[in-house]
């Protein structure tokens, strides 16, 4: 069984986050450049409502109104991949801490770390404690996340990063040994170049015996698919047109949300879910502190989020192409989800 993380390595990390992980009370760092959130913003809106296609960088799905909302979609009837996954967790975590051993747990895109209990709690059971570092780009996400994890079991050791994934890679290294846990299929989010950056990128911050825990929502019936982005609540085209509230909000826009729709399919093509805002008649979008404006045709769509579906026996061999061999796959009954426990090892 391998050994928790040197204390020393642990103690190359900021002070407030060494503490935190050595047992004092759990921390926060932001990870990010310091920048101004909204002209962030609005320089991203800027850029991609002028290419063509138009569309939107999902990150700026998640303010507080829009993490809330994904929680709710979450407990939506249609939408399986939650429950699917959770059980898989609940069902296996055992197995998985068997197999890496005692690790620092290290979470890309925590939200609420609900589905991560059953995950910290094996690892308490083995090994008596457990060292665990979310990470979100939301601060009111990882605030709640850390006080709910300290609150419920004082054996797990926090220390969050707020920031992209990107921003935690460098931490990475003074985790090690370390398992670092991206579920959800989260990673169905990048476009096939993101994918392929995301792997290289965090292939040369892990060690060689590092573990990867992934979620991934594979290819199944379509019907089945496109209803877990349609719910019948409606929470998900709520989610949707947010955005676009959160646009008028920050950035002054005038879009008459009213005249949007929330569109969302499968693309066999592409085997992912495509979503979209429609907008249903000529509107001109302003991005005041930019004092920019750019015109929107009535029936264009500006898609806001991919959902890619995956096929195993094609995944494996290519996470195996950046460094990383599956050592166990957990699924449903139904194979409709799966965790992939991976291993980093050595570039050929």
């Amino acid at each position: 069984m391998r050994s928790q993380a040197d204390p020393s390595k642990i103690n190359e990390l900021p002070a407030c986050v060494a503490i935190a992980l050595n047992g004092g009370d759990s921390a926060i760092i932001d990870a990010a450049e310091e920048a101004n959130p909204v002209l962030d913003f609005a320089h991203s809106a800027a850029r991609t409502l002028s290419e063509n296609p138009k569309w939107m960088e999902c990150r700026f799905l998640y303010d507080a109104r829009g993490s809330a909302l994904f929680e709710q979609i979450c407990r939506q009837p249609e939408y399986y991949p939650t429950r699917r996954e959770t059980a898989i967790l609940h069902r296996y975590a055992g197995e998985i801490c068997e197999t890496t051993g005692c690790v620092t747990l290290a979470e890309l895109g925590c939200g609420s770390a609900i589905k991560t209990r059953h995950i910290l709690s094996a690892y308490v059971k083995s090994n008596g404690s457990v060292r665990y570092v979310p990470v979100d780009v939301s601060r009111s996400a990882l605030q709640h996340a850390c006080a709910a994890i300290t609150a419920w079991h004082p054996a797990v050791k926090v220390a969050g990063i707020r920031g992209t994934y990107e921003c935690a890679f460098p931490f990475l290294k003074a985790l090690s040994p370390v398992m670092v846990l991206f579920l959800g299929s989260t990673i169905g989010n990048l476009n096939e170049d993101q994918d392929r950056l995301f792997w290289r990128n965090i292939g040369r911050h892990l060690s060689e015996g590092d573990f990867f825990l992934l979620g991934v929502d594979l290819v199944k019936d379509t019907s089945i698919l496109e209803a877990a982005y349609n719910d019948r609540a409606g929470v998900s085209a709520a989610f949707t047109l947010n955005l676009f509230e959160r646009m008028n909000r920050e950035l002054k826009t005038g879009i008459d949300v009213l005249h949007l729709q929330h569109v969302a399919y499968f693309s066999s093509a592409k085997s992912r879910i495509e979503i979209f805002a429609q907008f249903n008649r000529e509107q001109r979008v302003r991005i005041k502190p930019l004092n920019k404006s750019i015109p929107i045709s009535a029936g264009e769509r500006i898609q806001v989020e991919i959902s890619r579906k995956f096929n195993l026996n094609e995944l494996v061999p290519r996470l195996y192409s950046c460094g990383f061999a599956t050592r166990r796959i957990f699924s449903d009954e139904n194979s409709w989800f799966a965790l992939l426990l991976l291993e980093k090892v050595a570039n050929d």
